[in-house]
């Protein structure tokens, strides 16, 4: 099967499908997972939201180890479509990325946004969009998320519902609507609009007395249940059904009401500027600001940061719009960051709009009270669509806003008006890639479909924002002769880029300035020092270190920066630049700040990143603490790790900025690599490690640190070994010795030793294996490193499990786990654990073996430590084969497959595979890999 036939399906069950045929179905629990996952398609999840949406605020134990069991589970239901790639592992936690078409939430989305034509083609388009509807949405999953999802996506699914009754009615088909209106307003028997759009069906069909009674059951649940009277809307079609008239075209269609007589002589005031032709994408919020929902909404907030197209969103709808308010349609730039214009006063601004309207200049009052009055006096009979655009603040808003619901307040914003009540808030984001290709080749034409991958990174290194992309497509438009990959080339210069994207009358920089320019001085300031972060994202405690500041102060200042949208937050308490943004930051603060203030916010920044992570290993690794550099505290506030969930979230959280921040100070990177290594050998992060440790060996050439640099081959030696490259780890082992015996460094020639030894173990070279490791374990017992010890005797159990003497490895594996336990280490445990299995198993204690190994599993997971897990659950497999369970033991090899395939762990992916193969030999019954 190929990925692109997979389908998933939330509206209803949670399903998934490829070639019409339904895929080997996931438990409950795990169909929660997929569910949430799909709702939220394109977004990266951690690990801690996952579990919040399925358990609540008290998740078990166990959530964690569910979370990863529930991915593999999914992963191997998509794996028999080929499909298992739609589900990513990120940094920050996972994403699934279906495509145009393979979810029903996104094409029931786009269809309803699509029916926008009146009547017909809007009717067969609605009725498609509903019929993808199944049954109530995330049909029995019983997560925490599920109550409040379920609510909203019905919300949508009735919105969608009333806008197609709304179109049959027009067309005559009230007979025919009756049956499904009455059975919705049972369902939902306080939605206003279903019961007036009933009475007007029974009504027209010539029963007045049903269509009355109706109306008199809503008001009396509506009283009973929660105090209220109905709208004007309702009454108005209780007042017609009593008089026994033909319904009006404006009670069928609310949204597009008749206006008043003495409104029809006026002339209609049209202001909005042209939508332009080449608008691209903002499908979601074109629906949001235009699809039935809209009509119950009197101010729409569009708010995001310069260049992201809030303008052009708002003339786009207001176009869009215009046919509902036929009295006019005003506009109106209140020039908050306008180059060179103050910003407008609300006296100014309502003297413009009375203008617009028609009102003679002698007619408008001189205060801004009686102007305020008047202005509401004049739209109080009307129905009006008003764009007030580029508004700085919410109380230059309140004075221009109508006094009745009949009219619709566009507002565009830099700034969050979080205080603006009763508005509903569309904030922006950059351009998914589709949208911003779309944009890019309406403008630049044909030619740039030729060269499509360039295209691609032009739209990166814009950051996908509306401005940039726009300006790029521009100038190539007008230079013929340059390709799309020569100005990919021009823009690759992070000095320039900035540069290159501005023309003559507007640039990225020029609208980031107006933003800047608004910010308070410590805004301004906190800004250009966040421009010198090397990391990808910030916390409070790391920007108080950069800004010098106390952490309460920071994070105020943070959320001043979000408001204005300076800044982004992809999670809670994590704050991210704009690419573009992150380059205009560094540029101002290489050209404000002097060098002396930016290397000491450098310095106070790299303090309190190893202050907390050696806080943070303390709490995790107490047993090597002896083997991690003594660090010298710093006062730059270090994030109070109290206990080990707190401190291995933290280091998850922030793994990438540290190893980005490593290469700053070259004394910095090996006391930060040193420090890191079990974390990131435990938790399989080789990635990241084979960067620090890199970084790490060039600071100690620097240096010329004979130990540093063996201690950073050692380290390397590692992580090609578990990658399955012995080659490359021997040599980096054979190195290592070698400078450690230079340097008279004996734990590192111990270190480089045991390395060495277990190369020799994976190549079968066992005696060598044996020798090395004796040497290693007399090294370790003369610096009493007991830690050393106790990973040695484990290594050396390993090469007599190898050898056939299989007493003696249980004996020095049964030495390995006494001595973990003495000194605290977990993981040394769990490795012992899981080795002594392997002994008894190759002693044919077969149920001994399982119990080994089991608590290994339960330690590996309980911990964090995935570099053990696929090792176990493979060891589980082999006795299930052993004791007579096929499937559990293909269960098991499956699971340790997806997650040694996911770690890069090479031996263990082989040893599941070749199982499997074995358990399962015939074409017909084996799994796809």
């Amino acid at each position: 099967m190929l990925g692109g036939n997979v389908r998933f399906a939330i509206l209803g069950a949670v399903e998934v499908s490829a070639e019409g045929r339904e895929l080997p179905p996931l438990a409950p629990r795990h169909r929660a997972f997929l569910g949430y996952l799909l709702l939220h398609s394109g977004t990266v999840l951690s690990v801690e939201r996952l579990i919040e949406a399925m358990w609540g605020p008290t998740p078990p134990d166990t959530a964690r180890a569910q979370v990863h069991a529930a991915l593999t589970a999914m992963r191997r239901t998509l794996r028999a479509a080929d499909a298992a790639h739609l589900v990513q592992t990120r940094p920050a936690g996972y994403l699934i990325t279906p495509a145009a078409g393979q979810l029903d939430l996104q094409e029931f989305a786009t269809l309803v946004a699509e029916a926008q034509s009146e009547p017909t083609p809007a009717v067969q388009t609605l009725r498609q969009a509903l019929a993808l509807w199944r049954g109530p949405a995330f049909a029995g999953v019983q997560a925490h998320f599920a109550e409040s999802a379920r609510a909203r996506l019905e919300d949508r699914r009735l919105a969608a519902v009333e806008r197609l009754v709304e179109l049959e009615l027009a067309t005559g088909r009230h007979a025919e609507l009756i049956d499904q209106l009455a059975a919705e307003l049972t369902a939902h028997p306080l939605r206003e609009r279903l019961a007036g759009q009933l009475m007007l069906a029974l009504h027209r069909a010539g029963r007045q007395a049903d269509a009355l009674a109706v109306g008199r059951d809503y008001r009396r649940r509506l009283a009973d249940e929660q105090g209220l009277d109905p709208g004007h809307g309702f009454l108005a079609i209780e007042e017609t059904v009593l008089r026994g008239e033909p319904p009006a075209a404006a009670l069928i269609r609310p949204a597009q009401a008749e206006p008043p007589a003495a409104a029809t002589a006026r002339p209609v005031a049209a202001f909005l500027p042209y939508d332009v032709a080449d608008f691209a994408g903002r499908s979601v919020q074109v629906e949001e600001l235009c699809g039935p929902a809209s009509q119950t909404v009197t101010i729409s907030v569009i708010d995001g940061m310069a260049g992201i197209g809030k303008t052009a969103l708002a003339v786009h709808a207001a176009h869009r719009l215009a046919q509902r308010y036929p009295d006019g349609q005003l506009f109106i730039d209140l020039h908050a960051h306008t180059a060179g214009q103050r910003p407008l006063e609300p006296a100014e601004a309502l003297e413009m709009l009375l203008r617009q309207l028609g009102v003679a200049t002698e007619r408008i009052p001189a205060s801004i009270t009686e102007r305020a009055a008047l202005w509401r006096a004049e739209l109080a009979g009307r129905r009006v669509l008003l764009v007030l655009d580029n508004a700085a603040d919410a109380a230059r808003v309140r004075p221009l806003l109508p006094g009745t619901s009949n009219s619709l307040v566009l507002i565009t914003s830099r700034q969050r008006l979080t205080d603006l009540d009763g508005a509903r808030a569309v904030s922006m984001d950059v351009l998914p890639l589709p949208d911003a290709f779309a944009l890019f080749t309406g403008i630049v034409g044909e030619r740039a479909a030729a060269e499509s991958e360039a295209v691609a990174e032009v739209l990166l290194l814009c950051g996908f924002l509306p401005l940039a992309v726009r300006i790029a497509a521009t100038r190539l438009r007008h230079r013929p002769r340059w390709s799309v990959a020569h100005l990919a080339e021009r823009l690759r210069d992070e000095r320039r880029r900035l540069t290159e994207l501005a023309r003559s009358e507007r640039g990225v920089a020029a609208a980031f300035t107006l933003s800047y320019r608004q910010l308070t001085a410590d805004q301004q300031q906190l800004f250009r020092l966040l421009g010198l972060h090397p990391g990808r994202d910030i916390e409070p405690h790391a920007a108080a270190a950069l800004a010098d500041l106390p952490v309460e102060r920071t994070e105020d200042l943070l959320e001043d920066l979000l408001d204005a949208h300076m800044l982004q937050q992809r999670a809670f308490g994590r704050y991210v630049f704009h690419d573009l943004l992150r380059q205009y930051a560094a540029q101002l603060a290489a050209e404000q700040e002097p060098p002396q203030a930016g290397e000491a916010a450098m310095t106070r920044l790299l303090g309190h990143q190893l202050t907390t992570a050696s806080d943070a290993m303390n709490l995790l690794y107490p047993d090597s603490a002896h083997r991690r550099p003594r660090i010298e505290r710093s006062a730059s506030s270090p994030v109070p790790v109290h206990d080990a969930p707190r401190a291995l979230a933290w280091l998850e959280a922030e793994r990438a900025n540290l190893v980005l921040a490593a290469d700053r100070n070259l004394t910095h990177t090996g006391l930060l690599a040193t420090t890191l290594y079990r974390y990131l050998y435990d938790h399989a992060h080789h990635d990241d490690a084979l960067a620090l440790y890199g970084k790490a060996l060039r600071a100690a050439r620097c240096r010329e640190d004979l130990a540093g640099e063996g201690r950073a081959l050692t380290d390397l030696g590692w992580v090609h070994q578990v990658q399955g490259s012995h080659d490359v780890a021997r040599e980096h082992f054979d190195r290592a010795l070698a400078a450690c015996r230079t340097a008279e460094d004996l734990r590192g020639q111990a270190r480089a030793l045991v390395g060495l030894g277990r190369v020799g173990t994976d190549e079968g070279d066992h005696e060598r294996a044996k020798e090395a490791n004796l040497r290693a374990l007399e090294l370790f017992r003369d610096i009493g490193d007991r830690f050393g010890e106790a990973v040695t005797l484990d290594y050396l159990g390993i090469v007599h499990e190898r050898l056939g003497q299989y007493a003696q490895a249980a004996d020095l594996h049964r030495q390995a786990l006494e001595l973990s336990r003495e000194i605290g280490s977990r993981g040394g445990e769990a490795d012992a654990l899981d080795n002594l299995g392997v002994a008894c198993t190759r002693l044919g204690r077969h149920a001994e073996a399982r119990d080994h190994h089991e608590q290994a599993l339960e330690l590996y997971r309980h911990f964090g430590y995935r570099r053990g897990e696929a090792k176990a659950l493979n060891s589980l497999a082999e006795i299930a084969a052993t004791m007579g369970d096929p499937g559990q033991a293909v269960r098991l090899h499956t699971t340790a497959l997806d997650l040694a395939v996911e770690l890069s762990n090479r031996s263990e992916e082989r040893r599941a595979r070749e199982a499997i193969a074995r358990l399962l030999p015939t074409p017909e019954t084996c799994v796809p890999f």
